[in-house]
């Protein structure tokens, strides 16, 4: 596991970024995206740079269960806005939120996994080390499912909505198995709040009440945070 330490969001973001270049340079084809305020700075830095994604496809980690894409805060939505309406990819997979049969819709989710390997994955991480809408206690084998979100998830969301009561409390979401396949990951983490997220990630032991701890036994990844959210991190680990 590779620890990037920046100043800011900013900063991780562009380094993000450049490690989405050097992949596609080295003939990533496939890019699996996170969504939240994580990520915002690394598609700012998509939009503004010269790279052509009209030959790659993205896969998306998750969507909100029972949200419109049309939604304001569903996160087709949101990739729309934040990259895609600038950055067109040649195929871009988003968990649809309205599908009538959801075992369909997550054996569809899990079959567009399969044909198209990820090369790069982004990742957030929440304050309780979830990694998408993996809440601790999924097990590590999960592939695509749909997950009831857990209170202080849609607590933390519920900023981006007018009343916490409008949080939908389902989704569906991409598994801890499928993430693990992924070649390489990158993972970006900012703020204070995430302190003990980022802590329990590189130093704790691999347990599902810590979702993201596997990542541990993953041969590629980059973890990126900012000085505050690793400011716990044993001075070992820094170096």
């Amino acid at each position: 596991m590779k620890l990037i330490i920046t100043k800011d969001s900013i900063e991780g973001g562009t380094k993000a970024f450049e490690l989405i270049k050097d992949a596609m340079a080295n003939g990533a084809k496939t890019l699996g995206l996170a969504t939240g305020s994580t990520p915002l700075a690394m598609y700012d830095a998509m939009c503004k740079s010269s790279l052509d994604f009209s030959e790659m496809i993205s896969i998306n980690l998750d969507e909100y269960y029972g949200i419109d894409p049309t939604n304001a805060q569903s996160y087709h939505y949101f990739m729309q806005k934040h990259l895609f309406d600038k950055k067109p990819f040649k195929h871009s997979y988003v968990p649809n939120g309205l599908a009538k049969d959801i075992d369909q819709e997550v054996d569809r989710y899990n079959q567009i996994i399969a044909q198209n390997p990820i090369d790069l994955q982004i990742l957030g991480i929440g304050q309780n080390g979830h990694i998408a809408f993996n809440e601790p206690g999924t097990p590590f084998n999960s592939l695509t499912h749909k997950v009831d979100l857990t209170e202080s998830t849609i607590k933390a969301n519920s900023r981006f909505f007018k009343d916490e009561s409008e949080v939908p409390h389902q989704a569906i979401c991409m598994g801890i198995k499928s993430i693990m396949h992924s070649k390489k990951i990158v993972l970006m983490a900012f703020g204070k709040e995430k302190q003990d997220a980022i802590k329990a990630l590189v130093e704790g032991p691999i347990t599902e009440q810590v979702p993201a701890s596997i990542l541990q036994d993953h041969p590629d990844v980059t973890v990126i945070c900012d000085e505050a959210a690793s400011a716990k991190l044993d001075p070992k680990f820094k170096n």
